[in-house]
């Protein structure tokens, strides 16, 4: 959609809370050095994606091989331990392209996800301010504005997500082993047609919770922090680095203890050969997954996920923040 057809006119965001506090300043066509507020947060998630994936891929491949392995291959093996499958992929022949094993659908998949979902959330906040005639969002409309987003992300994301697990989950010289992203869309538009690119796709939307869920809290707590600033009189409309990881780090530990479980089933209904191997269809995967494994089946791999979660939470919301903040006064 074109940002100058849209039927929703931005405000400029001012320093502290991203939206302006006057009422009368919501002016069509505000922009900030050029460039919306939607374009802005578009332009910091891509670059917080971005660095995050970079920086955490390895433990991604580990994470979900954790997810769809099961009981009888953990007992058959002693590789499948989260320090077991790292020193499995440095001790390869060629330990770098190992570790980085389906990077580029990470990396595209992570880029689109974080651009897209903060893109749609800025205008579904606006959306749902214009409709209560509001100057700020409320708790509730950062919840609803991050579950719509989540969704849109999801259905543009998904066929990545699905060739990148595939990928993840296989080393490069396995048997049936995608040996890029484009090989992987290929095979699976051939095998599976247009709905094997959509596998997944409704435990995912169960999966846009998690970022209601983390933004329902971020949001407040950042607004929280910056007033707290403005009283103490030190407020410059830039977090610290210290406040962004502590904020950051809660709403992302508040939301993964509700919501992991989906990421596993996830994986296992989008992994190659699923139903053969976990069961058809969602129901499918969650009936074989209790039958076999009971609750510790729906948090395998949670170890490597909080490790790897952590540092990326903190990376993306570093780089988004200071993007964000920065991004306007460069170009201007």
């Amino acid at each position: 959609m074109s940002l100058d057809n849209s039927p929703v006119n931005f405000a400029q965001p001012n320093d502290v809370t991203g939206r302006n506090s006057e009422p009368n300043n919501y002016m069509p066509g505000s922009e900030h050095a050029g460039l919306s507020p939607a374009i802005v947060e578009s332009i910091a998630g891509l670059s917080a994606g971005t660095v995050a994936t970079l920086v955490v891929h390895p433990l991604d491949i580990v994470k979900t091989r954790m997810q769809i392995s099961t009981s009888a291959a953990s007992a058959a093996s002693h590789d499948l331990s989260a320090v077991g499958m790292l020193r499995s992929l440095t001790n390869s022949p060629n330990p770098f392209a190992s570790l980085y094993r389906g990077l580029v659908p990470n990396l595209s998949g992570n880029a689109l996800s974080w651009a897209s979902f903060f893109f749609f959330k800025t205008r579904f906040e606006d959306l749902l301010m214009l409709a209560r005639g509001s100057e700020r969002p409320t708790p509730s409309d950062y919840f609803v504005a991050s579950a719509l987003a989540g969704a849109a992300t999801s259905v543009l994301s998904n066929p990545i997500w699905v060739v990148k697990t595939r990928m993840l989950a296989s080393d490069k010289g396995a048997k049936g082993a995608y040996p890029s992203m484009w090989s992987g869309f290929r095979t699976i538009y051939a095998t599976e047609g247009i709905r094997g690119l959509y596998r997944g796709l409704g435990v995912s939307m169960i999966g846009v919770s998690h970022g209601a869920v983390q933004f329902a809290v971020y949001e407040p707590a950042k607004r929280f922090y910056f007033a707290r600033r403005q009283r103490m009189g030190v407020d410059n409309g830039r977090m610290t680095t210290e406040a962004t990881l502590v904020i950051s780090s809660a709403s992302k530990l508040i939301a993964g203890a509700v919501t992991y479980p989906y990421q596993v089933l996830r994986s296992r209904l989008q992994v190659y050969k699923a139903d053969e191997k976990f069961g058809k269809g969602f129901r499918g995967v969650v009936r074989m997954t209790w039958r076999e494994e009971g609750i510790r089946g729906f948090y395998r791999g949670l170890i490597p996920g909080v490790v790897r979660v952590m540092p990326s939470t903190w990376v993306t919301f570093l780089v988004y923040e200071n993007v964000r903040f920065y991004l306007p006064r460069w170009l201007a």
